[in-house]
């Protein structure tokens, strides 16, 4: 059993002290970058209203730990009549604006809040819309094994160049197979190195839009 999947379980002495360590660790740092970027958000927020109108934040009910759903946070990127999900490159439904956040994944800000909120972390698997975590579960059958952990605003698939949309099945595999590595090798250590690795990441992938 894995160290996550350990804690999950209740257990005691080290491994549950890990796991408040790892909850105490997302709570701080979310709630410190949450102060220190109001005026950023706050910018943010009036641009997209400023731009379309209508609400700035984007509501989806997602799956979290052991399959728990609930509902993530996003600046709005898309129209005001549109539904917001899946994209592809060139997406007619994105806002000048939108696609500026999403290159950037400044639209996954509001998402500290959700860590803050206990329903993710800071790193961990992403968490997927309900209705996908339902058409993957019904073709692999390890799927739930990412499952076992809060999801992440970030996480090893993310900067393993396994972020975006999901074509073929293989791809969904090649991300099950990192979401289920961090698991099983999870350290407060390894959760630091990924939000490092992200802010690079972020600035140099191409594989958001």
């Amino acid at each position: 059993m894995s160290v996550l999947a350990e804690q999950i379980a209740g257990a005691g002495g080290a491994d549950a002290a890990n796991s408040r360590a790892k909850r105490l660790f997302d709570v701080v740092t979310a709630t410190t970058l949450i102060l220190l970027l109001l005026p950023t958000l706050l910018l943010i927020a009036a641009a997209i209203f400023l731009e379309s109108g209508g609400p700035v934040l984007f509501r989806q009910v997602r799956g979290g730990l052991n399959g728990r759903l609930f509902t993530i946070y996003k600046f709005r990127t898309m129209r005001v009549d549109c539904g917001e999900g899946w994209t592809r490159r060139d997406d007619d439904r994105i806002t000048p604006l939108g696609g500026f956040l999403r290159r950037t994944s400044l639209d996954e800000l509001p998402q500290l809040l959700n860590v803050v909120l206990g329903d993710m972390s800071l790193v961990g698997p992403r968490p997927h819309a309900a209705a996908m975590d339902d058409e993957y579960r019904a073709q692999i059958a390890t799927y739930d094994a990412r499952l076992r952990t809060r999801p992440g605003i970030t996480g090893l698939a993310q900067v393993s160049d396994l972020r975006g949309s999901i074509g073929a099945l293989d791809e969904m595999h090649r991300r099950l197979a990192a979401d289920v590595e961090y698991i099983d090798s999870w350290s407060l250590w390894l959760d630091v190195k990924i939000l490092v690795r992200t802010v690079p990441h972020l600035l140099f992938s191409g594989n958001s839009y």
